[in-house]
């Protein structure tokens, strides 16, 4: 049992972080590539692609509680979390694989392929990814140390999300030689390999320390009760809004360099060079990344001086800024738009690390108040609710791609090139307005979370 003054080793807090960059090698692809790989290689309309998108996303996110539910349920002499990420590892690489695999089918064919393959990779995201995210509220029971352990794990998704920024669309024009559905099915080979080997390397270097109270017995439906309390419904609805701002703006970066911005020379420095969509694209996403990692080791200062709820707020409501800030830039602006892109993904660092921080401070809250801990659920429904932001933020920019009257692969009328700087500044940063205002009346301060973690050391020592 891990007690207050306890902290994890600096092997242990990178063990778990490449579990999350296995994860986000998946997550980042489908965040900024998938949307497009559906509608210019695959060719399917963008409105099937918007209702595939908002059936499927929230089908799984109805699975989220119940993979809590099971993981909770868990016993092995691995403990209740870790088992998963070993059992899951492969299931999860082929089912990406076979998302980006597009057989020459017909376009009813295609359609019911994406459908299949994309459920089926959303399946194996949530058996995976809900024991994963609820190991870290069971390593340790120290607050302030699942910060830093946060901080480690948001390494390991920025990590994860430069290799896929830096190297996918490379990839595929190396593996594809002109044929992107090639290129794409092959660069999927690679990245679910190095998946599998990731999650074992995190499973192998972690431990399981906070268990629940004594004696405590299933009951998911007083679980789930005490589950709909007012620090979770705040945390957890920001993180709907949090998830439809960064997946709206996510989703659209692709299209905004390839219709708007387009391949052009660029001079920095007084050095000039022609660069391509691809690489300019690249070259926003690596970078963006970069500071997302400077602005993540920060986060526990942070945290320590201005509380995890305050901080929150305030670095959301600057990357909200920076977001809408895009509407003012125009194709030529390639410097003001990476300089946007890096304040704005600098404080989003902070963000990421500090909601799932809150997420096991509330975890702590329940226990303290119920008598019962249910740490797999906490995750399972703080994924939920990712999952619909997941949903109705992907579903968005492709659905309002076809209001904008968006056609793929074409040179785009002003009103849809309209639509699309939109979808990259205004319209997500409204989600990311209302997820910072909800938390301003978010109750769980760092006084409270030091009763709370005293009176529960207490209870189990």
């Amino acid at each position: 049992m891990t007690t207050q003054g306890e902290k994890l080793s600096i092997r242990e807090k990178v063990g778990y972080a490449v579990g999350d960059t296995a994860s986000n090698l998946y997550f980042q692809t489908f965040l900024l590539f998938i949307p497009i790989f559906y509608t210019d290689v695959v060719g399917l309309p963008a409105a099937a692609v918007a209702t595939m998108f908002a059936v499927s996303r929230l089908f799984d996110a109805v699975n989220d509680p119940f993979m809590g539910t099971v993981a909770d349920r868990t016993q092995t002499r691995w403990g209740k979390f870790r088992p998963y990420l070993l059992w899951m590892a492969v299931p999860f690489g082929v089912a990406g694989f076979l998302a980006f695999s597009s057989p020459d089918f017909g376009p009813t064919g295609k359609l019911l392929y994406a459908y299949l393959t994309y459920n089926l990779l959303m399946i194996a995201y949530t058996a995976i990814n809900v024991p994963y995210a609820a190991l870290m509220g069971v390593m340790t029971s120290h607050t302030m140390e699942r910060t830093s352990l946060a901080a480690y794990r948001f390494v390991g998704v920025f990590t994860g999300q430069l290799i896929i920024q830096g190297a996918a669309l490379w990839m595929v024009g190396y593996f594809g030689q002109g044929d992107e559905r090639a290129g794409w099915k092959w660069t999927m080979a690679c990245i679910g390999v190095l998946a599998i080997a990731l999650f074992w390397v995190c499973f192998a270097n972690t431990r399981e320390r906070v268990s629940p109270p004594p004696g405590q017995k299933g009951d998911l439906r007083r679980d789930l009760r005490n589950l709909l309390n007012r620090p979770w419904l705040l945390v957890g609805l920001a993180t709907f809004f949090q998830l439809t701002f960064i997946v709206a703006r996510g989703s659209t970066v692709a299209y905004y360099f390839k219709y708007f911005v387009q391949g052009q020379a660029v001079s920095f420095l007084g050095f000039t060079r022609d660069l391509s969509f691809e690489a300019l694209t690249s070259f926003f996403l690596v970078s963006g990344s970069i500071a997302t990692i400077v602005g993540t080791m920060f986060s526990r200062w942070f945290a320590q001086r201005l509380g995890k709820a305050r901080a929150y707020v305030v670095f959301l409501a600057v990357s909200v800024v920076s977001q809408a800030s895009f509407f003012f830039a125009g194709p030529a602006d390639v410097v003001l738009i990476f300089t946007l892109n890096l304040i704005g993904q600098f404080v989003w660092g902070p963000v990421s690390v500090l909601q799932w921080a809150m997420y096991t401070d509330v975890a702590d809250y329940m226990e303290w108040k119920n008598g019962r801990r249910a740490t797999a659920l906490v995750m399972a429904a703080s994924l939920f609710m990712l999952k619909l932001g997941l949903a109705v933020g992907g579903a968005f920019v492709v659905w309002m791609l076809g209001v904008y009257g968006f056609e793929a692969n074409v040179e785009q009328s002003a009103e849809t090139l309209r639509g699309i700087r939109l979808l990259m500044s205004v319209f997500p940063s409204l989600f990311g307005l209302v997820a910072a205002g909800l938390m301003v009346f978010y109750p769980l301060s760092e006084k409270v979370m030091g009763q709370v973690e005293h009176d529960l050391t207490a209870r189990r020592g």
